[in-house]
């Protein structure tokens, strides 16, 4: 094996060992008294920030943010990936579904070898791998609706930080090492920004490509980026790498408001993304189960609380790979699925002693008539609160970056059925709900939520994570409501993940102790370690008017308000 194969495996190994110091160490409670900002890294926090504090809503802080996250947060902000935007105001709430779509020239076997099978990592490295990107359009259909500001003051400061340059945190650092080799082996021209071919803390790295690609979309928006120069750099890349995407599919690219899927939980009402989304239905799924017993008097990772939660994700998943896709082309019976006669069906062989082997556990049977993102929580001095998910899905996406336009393109593709009931990158299985069709959305977990209480804002949050997004903002919403954590607390408690197959239970190093474990392994569950379960940006309204964030120590996260 290659020396930078160890070098990657020792970095990975002392991640692997310090993670619970990391996670021991408490954050500081941040609060404020008029607006805050909750995001993956401090610089775009600051942003944000400045443009609250300048007068702009919490969209505009959101489309701030968003591109800046495009730059110093490149292996999940973006421009060449996609998304999905809640929005609460005073008077109503909002959906926006900017996420990526099929080519044109998409095929359901695109992905298979002439014998029928997957050929490995066709669907998640390289120009095939990419969908339509929708960050650009969903940024321009928010602003067209809520902006407040002048445009150029939302894009201004992330160019700056192209152009002129930023230290990278020891985490990104380290994620550039960790990737360096494979961005060089797969693009077709070198990055402009890799200078070098290992990175330190405090390094300063520069984006001179991306920050034209920026100032051509100050310039002219949406024609900057899906039309002129910057789509005739896609098309050059697509030709090079052999990738599909067109003009046409450029060109034909919009992003969809849609109507939010909210639900109640006791006397909660949460707020969030319908399909594509698979996060919105399988939430309501989750909590209408967790409604049914008395967690709250159980107790945080009591056993039989954490028996439950895991049992009732496994069915859960199992119904979001048979009946969850895109509802421009399925049928997603969403009511169905949460009907409480269907849910007493599904938990009917719930058994309060033991696991139910997955094996045993298939989609419910219907009535006759469907890894690397980043999310940030804003709440302005108005009230109004934006929670936005968004992703490139792996680390850097494609890891192709577009040759003289400087930024990476997503690998959606895989979030597709490529080849019904085989796994995808995640390890989860898909259905004929996802299956790769042209101009179609991709499945998708992410979540990002808002709740009310009595009718008014209490939490905004959301989390990355591929399919562990949903049992995370799942754990954390619980967390608050049932077991009475600060919001700092929620976010740093640790956390599990089943997802019916494999079946396992993902658990982070040492969520549970050594009691619990073996208390739910002589239950039947089987464990298998991650050094971390997503990465939670969450805002609560305190009974006193304060905002409280909660900003995730498994990453740079930061929380700034004023």
């Amino acid at each position: 094996m290659s020396k930078v194969f160890y070098k990657a495996f020792a970095v990975s190994l002392i991640i692997f060992l310090t993670v619970n110091l990391i996670f021991a160490q408490d954050r500081e409670i941040v609060t404020s008294d008029s607006a805050m900002v909750v995001s993956a890294h401090p610089l775009a926090s600051e942003i944000g920030l400045d443009v609250l504090q300048k007068g702009g809503n919490a969209v505009d802080a959101a489309i701030a943010v968003q591109f800046a996250l495009s730059v110093v947060y490149p292996r999940a902000g973006n421009i060449g990936g996609g998304g999905f935007m809640v929005v609460r105001t005073d008077t109503a709430n909002y959906a926006l579904d900017f996420r990526e779509k099929a080519p044109v020239l998409a095929t359901s076997d695109m992905f298979l070898d002439g014998n029928g099978n997957v050929r490995p990592l066709s669907s998640t490295h390289g120009h095939l791998a990419s969908g339509v990107p929708g960050t650009v359009d969903g940024m321009i259909r928010a602003y067209e609706r809520f902006g407040s500001l002048p445009w150029e003051d939302l894009i201004q400061p992330a160019i700056d930080l192209a152009i002129n340059g930023f230290p990278l945190t020891e985490r990104e650092a380290q994620k550039l090492n960790q990737n360096v080799d494979q961005i060089l082996r797969i693009n077709t021209v070198k990055p402009d920004f890799l200078k070098q071919n290992y990175y330190q803390t405090g390094d300063t790295i520069r984006f001179d490509e991306l920050g034209l690609t920026l100032t051509r979309i100050l310039n002219n928006k949406r024609d900057g980026f899906y039309e002129g120069e910057t789509a005739r750099l896609i098309m050059e890349e697509m030709k090079r790498g052999g990738g599909i995407i067109n003009r046409i599919d450029l060109e034909n690219y919009q992003s969809v408001w849609r109507d939010p899927y909210s639900f109640w939980y006791k006397n909660y009402k949460v707020i969030t993304m319908p399909p594509p989304s698979s996060g919105g239905v399988a939430l309501h799924q989750l909590f209408q189960i967790m409604e049914r017993y008395p967690i709250g008097e159980w107790g945080f990772h009591d056993p039989l609380t954490v028996h439950l939660m895991i049992e009732a994700e496994r069915r859960v998943f199992a119904d979001r790979a048979a009946y969850l896709g895109d509802p421009d082309f399925v049928d997603v019976p969403a009511e169905i699925l949460v009907d409480s006669v269907y849910l007493d069906g599904r938990m009917e062989n719930f058994d309060t002693l033991k696991a139910t082997p997955s094996g045993l556990i298939y989609a419910g049977e219907m009535p006759e008539e469907s890894t690397e993102t980043t999310h940030f929580s804003i709440v302005d001095k108005w009230g109004n609160a934006v929670a936005v998910t968004t992703t490139l899905n792996g680390n850097y996406g494609s890891k192709v970056v577009v040759g003289g336009a400087g930024f990476f393109l997503n690998n959606e593709m895989d979030d597709f059925s490529v080849k019904v009931g085989e796994k995808n990158m995640f390890g989860l299985v898909g259905g004929s709900a996802n299956v790769i069709e042209p101009e179609k959305r991709m499945l998708s977990s992410m979540t990002p939520t808002i709740l009310e209480k009595d009718s008014s804002l209490y939490m905004v949050l959301g989390s990355p994570g591929g399919p562990t997004i949903i049992t995370t903002v799942f754990q954390t919403i619980l967390n608050v409501i049932e077991f009475e954590m600060n919001m700092q607390q929620a976010v740093e408690a640790g956390r599990f993940h089943h997802q019916w197959k494999p079946d396992q239970v993902y658990m982070e190093i040492e969520a549970f102790d050594d009691e619990l474990v073996e208390q739910l392994r002589s239950m039947g569950h089987k464990f298998k370690m991650r050094r971390e379960i997503g990465s939670v940006d969450a805002i609560l309204i305190r009974d006193d008017g304060k905002l409280e964030g909660g900003a995730d120590p498994r990453g740079d996260d930061t929380a700034k308000g004023y």
